[in-house]
């Protein structure tokens, strides 16, 4: 073995279930559709180049029950196509409106054919199932993809009551099995969100591994020897792999992180807000509201309301001195360490998915240039996922993980706070409930049987951590709460249809098709 250490590169690839069949003016499925056009494609066909020139690279990404949900929908994947016919007519209309301009026609052209080159691969590449397009990386062994709870769920504050903590992991991992075709290895808690009590129904449900902030082990007992560059094993056996604090600054900081870079494209300028309104309409929200296009034309530049017009080339260029950057740190980070330690370190670079494309315009060729620079251009450190890595240094220092969250200030906050602290008593109370009800009617006939499943769903939607992590940030606030409310009384409702025997079935059918996820549930898991 000619390599001293290890990188473990991470992606975490997660949206809320955002699906409504009764109407296309909500602007929250755009969340969808400029993930997909903005990282999931852009990765894959990433991958697919560094397969098929030979690259032997590996990465792992978790792939959330609702968004795979979401990716295996039809009608999602028709209102996308129809999402980008509509790219295409636009970019098509910029063309010619920005003949004059030589730069902003080069670019009006650039989002024209990108956005056909997309429309492509989905549908005839991809079969409209991206879902699958990922586990085909997993299956030739390029790609691991772990296991996240159900709706992705805060852990701590859901094991209030036991049975919805456990039921948050047992669903999770019975979609991964289901879409994936394998017992998953690993799981991305949500929000990196660890307490000891959950350890009990990870072990259970066969999660080998997790993935934890930074201080979740450098703050571990007895303190680990070498603080992140190296996993922990905890008492039971559960196995924590710590976020690497150099690497990540590198990318995620503000300040200093690669996205920053002047010469990279401008993420708050796009023609959506910026065209007279007449001609910008029929590409923007039904609602008439004015939301992001896709199409942008200035480079960040500095910080100034003076925009330059972007360069791809140039930022192309700069992306790739950034991978000799990121390269050369990682092997001072391993020569510095290496040496020392009883395995090779192993550094994890955790990161949304999301970064990579959409708020990174550059993102996936950064990736992708990345891993062809780490496997011809160096001997220090190989890509790895964390079941290779296990797999041939299964010896590992026993501690006990503290307890943490990413996000601002690394704990609770972002999830518990005034803003959003309400919700928990109304997610306790049908957690309970649901709890008594699995209980209570253990031989339902078939009716009764659907509404308990439903009832099962309407509090894993219920739970989801991106209600009140909106709320705290303070974007899409009215719909956040919009959402817990509508899944907290339908699922009260049932419940009292349950309770009186006089369930409606038409009400029932009704929301099955709203909240169609996880058809396959069993509500006695809350047993």
């Amino acid at each position: 073995m000619s390599e001293k250490g290890y990188l473990n590169f991470v992606l975490h690839a997660h949206l809320p279930y955002v699906r409504h069949p009764e109407t296309d003016t909500y602007i929250e499925e755009r969340w969808l559709f400029e993930a997909i056009s903005e990282t999931y494609l852009p990765l894959l066909i990433n991958f697919e180049k560094l397969v098929e020139e030979g690259v032997d690279f590996r990465i792992t990404m978790n792939i959330t029950a609702p968004l795979i949900t979401m990716l295996k929908d039809d009608l999602l994947q028709k209102r996308y196509l129809r999402y980008l016919l509509e790219r295409i007519r636009l970019a098509g209309k910029e063309i010619k409106r920005t003949a004059y301009d030589s730069r902003l026609n080069d670019l009006a052209k650039m989002y024209f054919w990108q956005f056909k080159e997309f429309y492509k691969v989905y549908k005839r590449k991809y079969n409209c199932d991206l879902v699958e397009a990922f586990k085909h990386f997993q299956d030739i062994g390029v790609l691991e993809i772990v296991a996240c709870p159900a709706t992705h769920g805060f852990l701590p504050l859901l094991n209030v009551v036991p049975s919805a903590a456990r039921a948050q992991i047992a669903v999770g991992v019975e979609m991964y099995k289901k879409h994936f075709g394998k017992q998953p290895n690993g799981m991305w808690l949500s929000e990196c969100a660890y307490v000891p009590e959950v350890e009990q129904y990870l072990r259970e449900f066969g999660i080998k591994y997790v993935f934890l902030e930074t201080h979740g082990i450098t703050f571990a007992k007895p303190k680990p020897l070498y603080g992140t560059v190296a996993p922990i094993m905890s008492p039971n056996g559960l196995v924590a792999f710590g976020r690497d604090m150099e690497s990540s600054q590198q990318v995620w900081s503000s300040i200093c992180g690669y996205p920053g870079d002047p010469h990279y494209r401008e993420f708050y300028k796009d023609i959506g807000y910026e065209l007279d309104w007449d001609y910008i309409k029929p590409y923007v929200a039904k609602a008439g509201v004015r939301v992001d296009t896709g199409l942008k034309y200035f480079k960040i530049t500095g910080k100034t309301d003076y925009k330059e017009y972007y360069n791809d080339s140039d930022a192309k260029a700069v992306a790739e001195l950034q991978a000799d950057h990121f390269i050369s740190s990682r092997i001072d980070q391993i020569n510095k360490v290496g040496d020392k330690m009883k395995n090779p370190p192993i550094i994890t670079c955790q990161y949304d998915a999301e970064l990579y494309g959409h708020w990174w315009y550059e993102g996936p060729y950064w990736l992708y240039v990345l891993f062809k620079k780490i496997y011809y251009n160096q001997d220090t450190f190989k890509l790895i996922t964390p079941t290779e890595y296990l797999n041939r240094y299964p010896d590992i220092q026993e501690c006990s993980p503290a307890i943490s969250t990413w996000g601002a200030h690394g704990y609770n906050e972002v999830w518990l706070n005034p803003g959003n602290d309400y919700i928990y008593m109304h997610l306790n109370d049908i957690a309970e409930r649901m709890h008594f009800l699995a209980n209570t009617y253990r031989q339902p006939y078939d009716l009764q049987r659907r509404a308990l499943n439903q009832c099962a769903r309407e509090l894993l939607l219920a739970q989801s951590s991106d209600w009140p992590f909106i709320i705290t940030a303070n974007t899409m606030v009215d719909y956040a709460h919009k959402r817990v409310r509508d899944h907290v009384g339908r699922f009260n409702a049932l419940a009292d249809m349950i309770d009186k025997d006089e369930i409606n079935e038409e009400y029932l059918a009704d929301i099955e098709y709203k909240d169609l996820i996880f058809p396959d549930i069993d509500y006695s898991i809350y047993c």
